[in-house]
């Protein structure tokens, strides 16, 4: 298994794990990949933070932290949202999905990222440190699903601030599709 950044001939096979991971029989492309190739092409895209999980040559895994805002009544906080997180169907249960997700939030870290929001699986995220993202006063339009919205404070590089203050996690436009 290899991790990496995802780089732009990867687009096509990023798009089929999306495709696979998320099939579903009353839909002809999940919106997961319309969202991908959406954030692609917006400001909020932070390429270092596309990882890919490459397994005999070919992408089987996907994580993509994108940019979102923290607004407070006070300020204005870059933070990152993960999703969406996928596995080629023929790979799955092996640990390429944690392992991807594992490579993305190390990434974000060691750039010096604080915040981290995902909507997702309080089973497996927890396993990365997410909790309740409630418990640090951030709203969303997902905050009503409960456990499911979580979020999580990464390690500071070099003594950097603490978590932000609570606030609205405002999410770009594309996410309104999915």
């Amino acid at each position: 298994m290899r991790l990496r950044p995802e780089e732009p001939a990867d687009a096509g096979a990023v798009r089929r794990v999306l495709a696979g991971a998320f099939a579903r029989p009353d839909i002809t492309t999940p919106p997961e990949v319309g969202l991908v190739d959406e954030l692609r092409g917006s400001a909020e895209w932070l390429p270092a933070l596309a990882m890919v999980a490459e397994y005999g040559g070919e992408v089987v895994g996907y994580a993509l932290l994108t940019r979102v805002r923290v607004r407070s009544d006070h300020d204005d906080v870059a933070a990152l949202v993960l999703g969406p997180v996928a596995v080629a169907p023929h790979r799955q249960r092996i640990g390429l999905g944690s392992a991807v997700v594992q490579a993305a939030l190390d990434a974000a870290a060691e750039q010096g990222e604080r915040l981290v929001v995902v909507l997702g699986d309080p089973a497996f995220y927890r396993r990365f440190g997410f909790g309740r993202a409630d418990r640090l006063g951030l709203t969303s339009p997902w905050s009503g699903l409960g456990e499911p919205w979580q979020a999580r404070v990464l390690p500071s590089v070099g003594g950097g601030p603490g978590p932000p203050a609570p606030g609205e996690v405002i999410f770009p436009p594309p996410w309104s599709k999915v």
